[in-house]
C-alpha cells in the first residue's frame, strides 16, 4: 500500500508539536499515548516484527535516500520534514533521518507462567534498556515493572533496548501485590547470600526481580522470593550495576535450562 506522503514546513505543525513533546518527556508518552522511534534501527525491528505503523516521519535527506523511503514506506502516512526543522525535533547529537510515530500499546495484564523479569523501581532508562536487551537475547517472554520503574516505552529505554521491546510482553505500572498472578518463583541475588548463582539448581521458568540502583530490592519484595543467589565476584568489589547483574543471572538461568534439556 502506498503511503499517504505530506511535506511538512512550519515549526508549529500539530504533527512536530507532539512528536516534541515526546521525544522529550517519557511522562508525555503515555499522556499522548504515542511512542517515538527514533533511528532505522528500531525502525526495522518494528517491521520485522510486523508492528503496524501509522506515521513515519523523515528528514528531506532521508527521503532522498532509497533504503530510507523503502522503509518510511512500510508507514500509512508519511512525513517530509526539512532539515532545520529535523534537527529540532531529534533528541540525538547525530540527529537519526526516520523515525516511526507508534501508538503505545494497550495496557496488558500479566501472563502468569512464563520466564518473567520483574524491575522494582528501576531508574536509570539505560538499566532498563539493557535489561529489555538481556531478556529478549536470553528466551525471557515477559517484563514487569512496579509502580516507580522509568517508563518503559520513552524515548531513551527505547534507544537503550535497540528493539527487545517488540520480542517481549511488556507490562507497565504494577503493585507489587500484582505479582501474586506469577505462578512462577521470584528469584533475586544479593551479595549477602550463602547461595551462589552458578551453584544453585534454579528452576523454570522463574521471574527474576532487579531492584533500584541505590536501594536494591524493596525488602517486603525480597521476602516473597524463593531464592536469594548471590553473584560470585572473585575482584573482591562490588562492582556490578544492576544491568550488568540481570546480564549475568539470566545467562546462568539460559544455560542451566540447556544442560537440563
Amino acid at each position: 500500500m502506498t503511503p499517504v506522503v505530506t511535506p511538512i514546513t512550519s515549526r508549529d505543525n500539530a504533527l512536530l508539536v507532539k512528536l516534541r513533546r515526546v521525544a522529550a518527556d517519557g511522562a508525555a508518552v503515555r499522556k499522548l499515548g504515542c511512542v517515538w522511534l527514533e533511528g532505522d534501527h528500531l525502525c526495522r525491528a518494528a517491521v520485522a516484527r510486523g508492528v503496524p505503523v501509522p506515521q513515519a516521519l523523515v528528514s528531506e535527506a532521508g527521503w532522498a535516500d532509497p533504503a530510507l523511503r523503502t522503509l518510511a514506506h512500510a508507514a500509512a502516512r508519511v512525513a517530509v520534514v526539512p532539515e532545520a526543522l529535523w534537527r529540532g525535533v531529534s533528541t540525538l547529537p547525530s540527529p537519526a533521518a526516520i523515525g516511526y510515530l507508534l501508538d503505545l500499546p494497550a495496557v496488558s495484564v500479566i501472563e502468569p507462567r512464563v520466564g518473567t523479569v520483574v524491575l522494582d523501581r528501576l531508574q536509570d532508562a539505560g538499566n532498563a534498556g539493557s535489561i529489555l536487551r538481556s531478556a529478549a537475547a536470553f528466551g525471557v517472554r515477559q517484563v514487569v515493572a512496579l509502580k516507580g520503574t522509568v517508563a518503559l516505552w520513552s524515548p531513551k529505554v527505547l534507544r537503550a533496548g535497540m528493539g527487545a521491546h517488540f520480542a517481549l510482553h511488556l507490562v507497565e505500572g504494577q503493585a507489587p501485590d500484582a505479582l501474586e498472578a506469577l505462578a512462577v518463583p521470584l528469584l533475586a541475588t544479593s551479595s549477602h547470600a550463602s547461595t551462589l548463582l552458578h551453584e544453585a539448581a534454579l528452576p523454570a521458568p522463574a521471574a527474576w526481580v532487579f531492584g533500584h540502583e541505590g536501594q536494591g530490592i524493596a525488602d517486603a519484595l525480597q521476602q516473597r522470593c524463593a531464592m536469594t543467589l548471590a553473584i560470585p565476584q572473585p575482584g573482591g568489589e562490588e562492582s556490578l550495576n544492576v544491568a550488568a547483574a540481570a546480564a549475568v543471572c539470566l545467562y546462568q538461568q539460559a544455560i542451566s535450562g540447556s544442560r537440563r534439556g
